[in-house]
C-alpha cells in the first residue's frame, strides 16, 4: 500500500493486491474483517487488510454493515441504497450462529410468507442489527437444549448462495415454533409453512420434545401430526405414544390468549383461526 499525491491509499500494484482483492470480493459477497485478513495475508497483515478495506470502501467498492464486517456492492450500485443479503450478514457477524425459527423455515425452504426479522442462537447475545427494514436479532439457545446430549439435536447445515449455514432442522423448528410462536409470525404461519416439510424424523422429534419435557408441546405436536398424519406417514402407535405425555389439565398453547377450542385428545385450547384452518388429512 503507498499514498497518492493526496494522501489516499492505494495498492501498492496491481498484480499483488487488485487483482487478489476482485478475486475474494467474486466469491464473497459478505465477509468479515478476520477472514479477509486470513484469506488475504498482506504483507502487513491485519493492519494491511484493513488498509486495503478502507481503499475500497472509499471507492464505492465495499459498504461497512457491522463492526468487522463488509459487503460486497454489485458494480453499478449506489451505496447508500444497497441491501446486502441478511442471512450471509448474520453468519458473518456470527459465524457460530444458528438459524431458528421463521430463519429456519426460510431456510428450509417451507417458509409460507416472507419476513423481516431473522434470528438467530449465538453463544453470547448481542444487539439486534438493522439492515434497512430488516432486523437481525441474535438469542440465546433455549435452555433445555444447552447441554448435551441435547445441544446439537436437530440441527443441519444447509447450502445458502454458495455457503454453508447452520440452522434448526424441520424437526426441532417446529417444536420451537409451538414453544415461542410470535418468532415463527404465529401459530398459522407454522402451521402452514410445516405442513409443507417433505419429511419429519418422528423419532428425532419425540428426542427433542423429551429434552424439552412441557406437556403442551408434545400436545401441539401430537395435535400436528394427526392432522398430518398421511402427509408425515404417522401411525396410531406413534400418536398413542405422544398422547400420554399431554397435560393432565386443558392448556392454552399461547399462554397470553384466553379463548380457544379444546382438542380433547391433547388437552389443549387452540385459537379458533388454527382450528379452522385448513384441512386435516383424511382418515
Amino acid at each position: 500500500m503507498f499514498r497518492d499525491n493526496k494522501g489516499e491509499i492505494l495498492p501498492r500494484n496491481n498484480t499483488d493486491c487488485t487483482l487478489r482483492t476482485a478475486d475474494f470480493f467474486n466469491t464473497r459477497s459478505v465477509f468479515s474483517l478476520n477472514e479477509a485478513a486470513r484469506v488475504l495475508a498482506p504483507a502487513g497483515g491485519r493492519p494491511g487488510t484493513v488498509e486495503r478495506l478502507k481503499y475500497h470502501l472509499k471507492a464505492g467498492r465495499l459498504k461497512l454493515v457491522a463492526r468487522g464486517v463488509y459487503a460486497v456492492v454489485p458494480p453499478g450500485v449506489p451505496v447508500k441504497g444497497f441491501q446486502p443479503d441478511p442471512f450471509l450478514v448474520a453468519a458473518a457477524v456470527r459465524p457460530d450462529g444458528v438459524f431458528s425459527y421463521h430463519s429456519a423455515l426460510e431456510l428450509l425452504g417451507a417458509a409460507h410468507s416472507v419476513w423481516t426479522r431473522h434470528t438467530l442462537y449465538v453463544e453470547q447475545r448481542r444487539r439486534p442489527l438493522r439492515l434497512n427494514n430488516t432486523d437481525i436479532r441474535f438469542l440465546e439457545h433455549p435452555s433445555p437444549m444447552r447441554a448435551a446430549p441435547c445441544r446439537k439435536l436437530g440441527l443441519r447445515r444447509v447450502e445458502y448462495r454458495g455457503k454453508l449455514l447452520q440452522t434448526t432442522g424441520p424437526e426441532r423448528t417446529l417444536v420451537e415454533g409451538f414453544r415461542r410462536p410470535a418468532e415463527v409470525g404465529g401459530v398459522q404461519e407454522l402451521v402452514n409453512s410445516a405442513s409443507g416439510f417433505a419429511v419429519l424424523d418422528l423419532d428425532l422429534l419425540q428426542e427433542i420434545l423429551h429434552c424439552y419435557d412441557i406437556a403442551n408441546l408434545w400436545a401441539a405436536a401430537g395435535w400436528f401430526l394427526e392432522r398430518f398424519w398421511q402427509t408425515f406417514h404417522v401411525t396410531e402407535g406413534v400418536l398413542d405414544q405422544m398422547a400420554q405425555h399431554c397435560p393432565r389439565v386443558p392448556q392454552y398453547l399461547e399462554r397470553n390468549r384466553r379463548d380457544g377450542v379444546l382438542t380433547a385428545r391433547w388437552n389443549l385450547l387452540l385459537p379458533k383461526e388454527l382450528v379452522n384452518f385448513g384441512e386435516p388429512d383424511e382418515c
